[in-house]
C-alpha cells in the first residue's frame, strides 16, 4: 500500500481526514497515461492525456505508481509524471479522474470535486503570488538602502 491508499482508507473511515487526503493529493506525483504517434518524442507541452470513455463519462486516469499504470494498461504505456496540483489546474470541467484504477483503494473524483480542488489551488497560487510581490517588495527596499 502506498500513502495515497492509506489517505484513501482514513478518509473513506473518518470524514474529518478528507483535508489530509487533498493535501497529500495535491503534493503527489502521478502517472497519467498518454497518446503518442509513432515516432513522436514525448513532450509534456504537446502530449495529450489518454481518456477512457465508460458509464457515458469520461475520465483521466491517475496513478501514483508506474507499476499500476503498466498492470492496469497490460502493456508498456507512454506516460507523463504530473503532480496532483498541476493535474487539477490542467484538467477540463467535464472531466472525471480515476486514481488508481483496479487496486483495492481506487477514488474516483467527480467534476464537482474537481472544481472545487481547482478554487483550493487557485486560492493557493494567488496566496503564493502575493507573498512573493511583498517579498519582492522588501527586497527592493532593503537593496535601495
Amino acid at each position: 500500500m502506498t500513502k495515497l491508499d492509506d489517505a484513501v482508507k482514513l478518509c473513506t473511515e473518518d470524514g474529518q481526514q478528507q483535508s489530509k487526503f487533498y493535501e497529500l493529493f495535491l503534493n503527489s506525483l502521478f502517472y497519467v497515461p498518454i497518446l503518442q504517434e509513432e515516432g513522436a518524442s514525448v513532450q509534456e507541452e504537446g502530449a495529450l492525456p489518454l481518456l477512457v470513455e465508460a458509464n457515458d463519462k469520461t475520465y483521466l486516469m491517475l496513478f501514483d505508481t508506474v507499476g499500476r499504470l503498466t498492470r492496469w494498461a497490460n502493456e508498456d504505456a507512454k506516460y507523463l509524471g504530473v503532480t496532483g496540483h498541476g493535474i487539477t489546474e490542467m484538467s477540463s470541467s467535464n472531466i472525471y479522474w480515476a486514481m488508481n484504477y483496479g487496486t483495492e483503494q481506487q477514488k474516483f473524483f467527480d467534476p464537482e470535486e474537481i472544481k472545487w480542488l481547482k478554487t483550493v489551488v487557485d486560492e493557493a497560487n494567488e496566496k503564493n503570488k502575493q507573498k512573493t510581490t511583498v517579498e519582492n517588495g522588501d527586497k527592493q527596499d532593503i537593496e535601495g538602502e
